[in-house]
């Protein structure tokens, strides 16, 4: 009889079993048993006697690796300047964000440039494929595609073809004969990775692999996935809305403090280079709207903040949010009900970015605090005459003093630029300061637009 070419493994104890069992016999821990190819023996190569030879890190020479730039400037930004060959990047995101338009874009662009690509597709067929294809610009239609789920098939591909980029769409549809668990499973995510990685490497090929997320918003599979890539970027934004944002959570070749945003429209994803001045335009100025002045890695970004404060008949009263942590919203309304003198234990408190912008840095806590503050008052924060809205920025301590934030200074500028007077902020930002969240509601207060006197 044939040796099992796998083994299942327990990701908690490490105890190995020839079959798949609900419960673990070494551990007694349940659904713990994945399955793993058993280790292939090859030769391995290196220094005489068969160890490594130490080099200084100043004698390593570490030259220039020119990247492959996909004709997105957001996107190139995020990524550090554009792909780096032989490098895997992991785009993840909610089902119709977004991800095989965008990257459709990027291999009909560097097809266009001159580049070898390639598109596999595990989830739709080559003439699914070519109808999003003809309705986006550039040279979408000259990228070579083919339809599999095969792992030994793409990876003969890869080694036959060497393309200087790929997108392998997703790696979850992908599965390897020599093992018996569906495709999408903990053990076939891994050993998919792993052999695409080895095979980028080994060709230099820049490979794009498009996973899926959970309900939950985190990437599927296991953890293994994204510390074997060297690049993982998400994909965020709602479907009904327009606007979707690209945030590196990891990159062995740049920042991770980036993020693009981008607008859907009918002819594919549009790079939105001045997303401030569409937020600030829109700016209700009416009680409850606040303008935050973010920031979006190195980059100023101006978003609406908007709170609604209704009584409720629930007890305990809802907390809704859109944009923001729910957990940092409680910390936001439990100093403003201490510190601010706002009561809003019988209320129902409702905060929403607008726009689908997810903000997820502290200094977005003053901003919060003095939407919910004017919702619930009833009265509108605003410039001279109510002109423009009030803008902010800040982070609020448990004690209600105001914390210094990252970057004052560009975030003052950008809220300037588009004539946004007064700015609270902390103390040292160069804007309207102010030291604790009491003084900010005064500031603000004293800042609201004058009602004309009617005889």
């Amino acid at each position: 009889m044939a040796r099992s070419s796998s083994v299942h493994v327990c990701s908690a104890c490490g105890h190995e079993e020839p079959r798949w069992h609900g419960r673990c016999p070494g551990c007694g821990e349940w659904n713990t048993l994945v399955e793993e190819l058993r280790g292939r023996t090859a030769p391995r190569q290196g220094a005489p006697g068969g160890l490594a030879v130490p080099v200084a890190l100043g004698d390593v020479k570490a030259p220039e690796v020119p990247r492959f730039e996909t004709g997105i400037g957001e996107l190139d930004r995020v990524l550090g300047g554009g792909i780096v060959p032989g490098s895997v990047v992991l785009l993840g995101g909610p089902p119709g964000i977004g991800k095989s338009t965008l990257t459709n874009m990027v291999l009909g662009n560097l097809a266009g440039a001159g580049r070898r690509t390639l598109y596999v597709s595990g989830e739709e067929s080559t003439a699914q494929v070519a109808l999003r294809a003809r309705r986006l610009s550039g040279a979408a239609l000259a990228v070579p595609a083919v339809a599999e789920t095969d792992l030994d098939n793409v990876v003969a591909l890869l080694e036959r073809e060497r393309p200087d980029v790929c997108v392998i769409d997703s790696v979850q549809t992908l599965d390897s004969r020599e093992l018996s668990a569906v495709a999408g499973s903990v053990g076939q995510v891994r050993e998919v990775a792993a052999r695409i990685v080895a095979v980028a490497k080994r060709q230099r090929i820049a490979v794009v692999l498009v996973g899926h997320v959970t309900k939950d918003g985190a990437l599927a599979g296991p953890r293994v996935l994204e510390h074997l890539v060297d690049c993982v970027l998400a994909f965020e934004g709602e479907r009904e809305r327009s606007y979707r944002t690209v945030r590196a959570i990891k990159n062995r070749f740049g920042s991770t403090s980036e993020a693009g945003v981008f607008e859907m429209s009918h002819s594919g994803l549009v790079e939105v280079l001045d997303a401030s001045a569409r937020f600030v335009e829109g700016a209700t100025r009416v009680p409850g709207s606040v303008v935050l002045a973010s920031m979006e890695g190195s980059r100023p970004l101006l978003v609406e903040v908007q709170a609604l404060v209704s009584a409720s008949e629930l007890v305990p009263p809802r907390r809704v949010c859109n944009g923001i942590d729910r957990n940092r919203l409680a910390l936001v309304l439990a100093v403003l009900t201490r510190h601010g003198g706002v009561a809003l234990g019988g209320s129902d408190v409702f905060v929403n970015v607008v726009g689908g912008v997810r903000v997820d840095e502290p200094g977005a806590d003053l901003a919060i605090a003095l939407a919910v503050a004017s919702a619930a008052r009833g009265v509108a924060l605003g410039g001279a005459e109510g002109a423009t809205p009030l803008a902010a920025f800040g982070e609020l301590g448990l004690t209600g003093e105001l914390r210094w934030v990252a970057h004052p200074e560009r975030r003052l500028a950008e809220a300037r630029r588009f004539g946004l007077d007064p700015v609270l902020a902390p103390s040292g930002s160069g804007a309207t300061e102010v030291a604790t969240l009491r003084a900010a509601l005064a500031a603000a207060a004293a800042s609201r637009p004058r009602v004309a006197q009617v005889a």
